[in-house]
């Protein structure tokens, strides 16, 4: 099945996974005019009436974008909605994405027949993340255009299967778009990715560390010094279970060695647990930070997974042809 139009023309075959907190309409224009898909989440836009002035203002950056470059159009735009029952602004949220036919809706936590209903009415995707074949089985039933497999080493509420395992068992039935997540920072990745079976990558933690990311330059440099050791996977904060920064976890006066586990039926994004907020005080981040050394533009960390990307792909090439009866 060839990908939806909104996914075919990326100058690299990525999405800027939605950073809870974290993005903004800088972040995303920024991802956007480099040429990935750039996302956000609803919620992060707050008092709620601050998502009509976000979708203005990204709206209208890459519509002048794409007027002063003809020949290198801006990529297409996301926003995440939280469709579990904690959100209460989901119907008023979906009323705004409406008005500006947002051209990518992702949805996590649940999926809803007529969130995807609505979505296709003003002639958006769905985009659903899931962390086993049987939620993208529901997923797909209830309407939703394409997946995101959120693997082990995931950012934020990561799941517990190797990449491996999980492309391949969506693929076995399912034919639409699909998104790889989990531990995505480097090019080669990106390219490791779509040699699996998936459309896209999912990369999220790498653009923390970019100057346009909105965390605090503690946050930033956190990742920038840590490694895959220093990720902790716990259901404690959300009730969910997800990865973060061991740092940010000590920092708040806990152990990340003994930590209790999480009320899945008290989620509550806006919620404080122990003192400290997820994921405020307690930062998210994936596996794949190992790549991340310095805090830099997200166009130039773009730039430099399209380095990488290619240069993994000639490298293949080329190991392909010397082998023994070429290709």
């Amino acid at each position: 099945m060839s990908l939806p139009s909104s996914l075919s023309r990326l100058r690299l075959p990525v999405i800027g996974s939605p950073l809870f907190i974290i993005s903004n309409p800088k972040l995303v224009i920024a991802q956007c005019t480099a040429g990935i898909v750039g996302s956000f989440p609803a919620l992060n836009a707050r008092p709620a009436s601050q998502l009509d002035e976000w979708l203005a203002e990204i709206t209208d950056a890459l519509a002048r974008w794409d007027q002063t470059h003809p020949n290198r159009p801006a990529a297409p735009f996301a926003v995440n909605q939280i469709v579990h029952k904690s959100n209460d602004r989901l119907e008023q949220d979906m009323v705004v994405c409406a008005k500006y036919k947002v051209p990518i809706v992702i949805t996590s936590l649940g999926a809803r027949p007529e969130v995807n209903q609505a979505v296709h009415a003003w002639g958006g995707i769905v985009l659903h993340d899931v962390i086993n074949s049987r939620f993208a089985h529901k997923a797909v039933e209830k309407g939703a255009d394409g997946l995101i497999a959120v693997a082990t080493g995931a950012g934020g509420h990561a799941g517990t299967l190797s990449p491996f395992a999980l492309v391949q068992e969506i693929r076995q039935w399912f034919e639409g778009p699909l998104v790889l997540s989990g531990a995505i920072a480097r090019g080669d990745a990106v390219l490791a990715a779509q040699a699996m079976g998936a459309d896209l990558a999912y990369i999220g933690s790498a653009f923390i560390a970019t100057e346009e990311a909105r965390a605090v330059d503690a946050y930033k440099q956190m990742i920038a010094a840590s490694s895959a050791d220093d990720i902790v996977y716990t259901s404690l904060f959300t009730g969910v279970h997800g990865n973060y920064l061991r740092g940010s976890i000590v920092a708040a006066g806990l152990d990340p060695e003994h930590l209790p586990e999480g009320d899945p039926s008290k989620m509550d994004f806006a919620a404080a647990v122990s003192g400290a907020k997820a994921w405020k005080d307690i930062w998210g981040c994936g596996q794949g930070i190992g790549a991340v050394d310095h805090v830099l533009p997200a166009a130039g960390l773009v730039d430099r997974l399209g380095r990488e990307y290619h240069a993994a792909r000639q490298r293949l090439c080329s190991a392909a042809q010397s082998a023994p009866g070429g290709v």
